[in-house]
């Protein structure tokens, strides 16, 4: 079983076309969201319904919560919440319905997924170290699981030999046969922020138990000109540009 796994896509249509023609290459199996699919990029309808056509496994981000009154974005910035107040009006009914019942995690044969934590969903609290990965790794009853939310790619793991001991990798090319449980942060397809603007996504392969984190180019001025013509605040594209 071959998965593909889509960190933040946040509105970006050219990211994730770019992304989804090198799954159809990979001919994956499966297609997983990590959440966010809308909020800061100019195109949420088309990516909801792109990722609608090819029944992805979807689940909740804390954007696309916010895009439907179930979390208050006054903790969002300045630009976060007017992208949210924008993509608002931009949302047909069936699609705000659509990410209301998206699930907070989904637990597949293989592996789990959700936004920012498995532990405590519902709070997207962001996994930025070891100490932050452990309740999240307790909690897990699949040998993976995918995250995003903080767009930077990260794998956390504990080993078969070594259970207790939570380690960490920043390798694009994981080797999961001698873990017991591995954390996969995935980056993000839309609005990567480790300064790298190439858009991010993951391949996993459930017979070799190998992952791999991705990075492809994309016409970024094609979003730039997107988030300037839907009058959102000119610094959503310029951090694409930026990887920031």
């Amino acid at each position: 079983m071959k998965y593909g796994i889509l960190g933040d896509i946040h509105s970006n249509l050219t990211a994730l076309r770019a992304v989804l023609e090198k799954m159809d290459e990979a001919s994956i199996d499966t297609l997983i969201s990590v959440g966010d699919v809308v909020g800061y990029g100019g195109a949420p309808s088309e990516c909801i319904a792109l990722l609608r056509e090819r029944g992805a496994v979807v689940v909740k981000g804390n954007h696309d919560a916010a895009c439907i009154n179930e979390l208050d974005e006054r903790t969002f910035n300045p630009y976060a919440r007017a992208a949210v107040a924008w993509t608002r009006t931009k949302l047909s009914a069936e699609e705000k319905r659509w990410l209301k019942g998206l699930p907070l995690v989904a637990t597949l044969e293989h592996c789990q997924v959700a936004h920012g934590t498995l532990h405590r969903p519902e709070l997207f609290d962001y996994i930025l170290s070891l100490s932050d990965a452990d309740p999240s790794l307790d909690e897990m009853t699949r040998p993976v699981c995918f995250v995003g939310h903080s767009h930077i790619p990260l794998t956390v793991m504990r080993f078969k030999d070594e259970p207790e001991r939570t380690a960490y990798t920043c390798d694009a090319e994981i080797d999961l046969a001698d873990t017991c449980k591995a954390l996969i942060n995935v980056g993000s397809v839309g609005q990567p922020r480790d300064e790298n603007p190439d858009t991010a996504y993951a391949l996993f392969d459930a017979t070799s138990m190998r992952a791999s984190i991705l990075r492809i180019p994309y016409d970024i001025e094609v979003e730039v000109a997107r988030i300037l013509d839907a009058g959102l605040p000119q610094v959503l594209g310029e951090r694409l540009r930026l990887g920031i």
